[in-house]
């Protein structure tokens, strides 16, 4: 029966994590809709047919929807999830295009699309910082424990005991740091200042390239000491954590220009089984680990949802800065199709990431074997 408990770790990580961020994701856009008078007639949790749900006294309906795997806010006017303009626009009384979406000024409606995005971040920074005044910031001395024999360290002359200072004019703090930089400068020489018996000595070190998931990284050869949590004040802990989701957000966005650059494979990219997977995994580590992996997820959520593809918030954003330069919206028609080309582009995505997510679990290889 251990397969069952397998399972049940990971649905419920995976539900929990995608729930809460979701939830936080269409609440911003639900708040700054109301904020700019805007009727929100659906706030749903998942697609598809409806579970449970109530009405509120604002005729809102709330509800969590058979398929976990999103979710949507419908402002009035619109003609679906995807928030495109519904056919009776032109139709609608004085009073209805007072709180219809598509009526509001182009501020307000960039605000509103915005606001979702923005909602994860700020989610982020709240769950670091709670991480950080509770549990503590994640930290290893920048102190070298053990040298690998043969290796870039070892020919450098870096030796057990060294602390390192400097690399390349940048101060070092912890050893994560170091890992940091050297990663990315395979085969490139780098200037070192480190600590030994208490006076500094310099060094120049060349990490060696080494292929890892497909890509080229660069290693030291180094063990580190043993790693700590250090806890912080409140105000320290959310400035970190402001600090850290935009650090976490770059490196995001480095890696898809990796991507797209090929630097990086495709392998990376993963879709909602594996998801689900990593979560049962961060699940089993507690509740903490629970927490970062959904800080993590959220900032990614929030930085997929700027990207200038339509039916996601940056392609909405994007069809606004159109609008703002041209003067006027675009037509009904033009609309249509770019809604269309983006709603191809997304299921082609998606198409893509399943492939990957099937490929990294393993099943077709199990298929295979059943032949």
């Amino acid at each position: 029966m251990e397969w069952i408990s397998e399972i049940w770790n990971t649905l419920w990580g995976f539900l929990v994590v995608l729930t809460v961020v979701v939830f936080f994701h269409e609440l911003g856009h639900y708040l700054v809709a109301r904020i700019n008078g805007v009727r929100v007639e659906t706030f749903s949790i998942g697609f598809g047919p409806e579970i449970v749900g109530w009405t509120d006294r604002k005729e809102t309906r709330w509800k969590i929807s058979l398929i976990p795997l999103g979710g949507y806010v419908k402002f009035f006017g619109d003609a679906g999830a995807a928030s495109q303009p519904g056919d009776d626009l032109p139709e609608l009384s004085e009073e209805e295009r007072a709180v219809s979406f598509h009526h509001k000024r182009l501020h307000q409606r960039a605000a509103v699309v915005f606001a979702g995005p923005f909602a994860n971040f700020i989610l982020a920074i709240v769950l670091l910082a709670i991480l950080f005044a509770t549990v503590g910031e994640r930290f290893t001395a920048p102190e070298v424990l053990e040298v690998v024999p043969d290796s870039a360290a070892e020919e450098a002359g870096i030796a057990p005991g060294d602390v390192i200072r400097e690399i390349d004019g940048l101060a070092i703090k912890r050893f994560e740091d170091i890992v940091a930089i050297v990663i990315e400068a395979p085969g490139r020489p780098l200037d070192v200042v480190v600590e030994r018996a208490g006076e500094p000595e310099f060094l120049t070190v060349t990490p060696r390239e080494v292929q890892e998931e497909n890509r080229s990284i660069g290693r030291l050869g180094i063990k580190g000491g043993h790693v700590g949590f250090v806890k912080h004040d409140p105000g320290t802990a959310i400035w970190l954590g402001f600090k850290k989701t935009f650090l976490f957000a770059g490196e995001t966005l480095k890696a898809v220009g990796q991507i797209i650059s090929g630097r990086r494979s495709t392998d990376d990219l993963s879709g909602p089984l594996r998801i689900a997977q990593i979560s049962g995994q961060v699940a089993e580590q507690g509740v903490a680990s629970l927490i970062f992996f959904m800080a993590i997820l959220s900032i990614n959520l929030g930085l997929i949802n700027l990207f200038p593809v339509p039916m996601l918030d940056g392609g909405h954003l994007l069809i606004y800065g159109i609008e703002a330069v041209r003067g006027r919206p675009l037509g009904a028609r033009t609309l249509e199709m770019v809604f269309r080309v983006g709603l191809g582009l997304i299921v082609l995505l998606i198409g893509f990431v399943l492939w990957n997510d099937f490929k990294s679990l393993g099943v077709f290889q199990w298929v295979g074997n059943l032949f």
